[in-house]
């Protein structure tokens, strides 16, 4: 029997299936990590792959939604099924958990629930300037080099916009829809992660 995720209302599954909708336009083939535990759903996606057994400059986006029935889930899915259950979803506030699981190296990386420690505030503005200026360098390069711009795109996005803040992070803030004009974004640090948290959500960077 398909585990169906009950969210608080219609409105959360369609912000859920506007936000897989962002992340599937950063990778069409790309993943969500649908993590349920009580009445909370965390919905993971990656946005810039990491490298090495330490997984060096992962960059994750993350929503939580709150649910109306207490769930035990956690699986990887692709980001298209879980789009296509919630364009069809009607007015329904029930997530069908997809059958179909994904790959993504990314799900292997956990960042800590618990030992964060504020670390600072970041202009949302500031954020949108800097992956604006990275998307204007990576398109540059891709236009010029083709299959050879991932080096320029690996090093723009690992560039720091402020201390401990690297470019790729403002990238997946700015992408996912998690800045509004003029607020601040708080800014955490635990063990060898940091985290963003502005008004949209969170992006976790290692």
């Amino acid at each position: 029997m398909t585990p169906v995720l009950r969210l608080a209302d219609a409105a959360s599954l369609d912000d859920l299936g506007r936000y897989a909708a962002r992340a599937r336009a950063l990778d069409e083939g790309g993943a969500m990590r649908l993590q349920a535990s009580g009445d909370v759903l965390a919905a993971w996606v990656g946005v810039v792959p990491g490298s090495g057994i330490l997984a060096e400059g992962t960059v994750l986006g993350l929503r939580t939604f709150g649910l109306l029935e207490p769930a035990d889930c956690d699986a990887v899915v692709p980001l298209g099924a879980v789009t296509d259950r919630t364009t069809r979803a009607a007015g329904s506030a029930d997530l069908p958990v997809p059958p179909t699981r994904a790959l993504a190296a990314w799900s292997a990386v956990t960042p800590p629930r618990s030992g964060w420690e504020v670390a600072g505030e970041i202009a949302s503005d500031d954020l949108v300037r800097a992956a604006r200026s990275g998307l204007a360098t990576v398109s540059t390069a891709v236009r010029e080099r083709g299959a050879a711009a991932g080096l320029v795109r690996d090093r723009v996005w690992a560039q720091e916009v402020a201390p401990g803040v690297r470019a790729g992070g403002a990238f997946a803030a700015f992408s996912l829809g998690f800045l509004a004009p003029g607020s601040p974004v708080r800014v955490h640090r635990a063990n060898r992660w940091t985290r963003l948290t502005a008004v949209g959500g969170h992006v976790l960077m290692r």
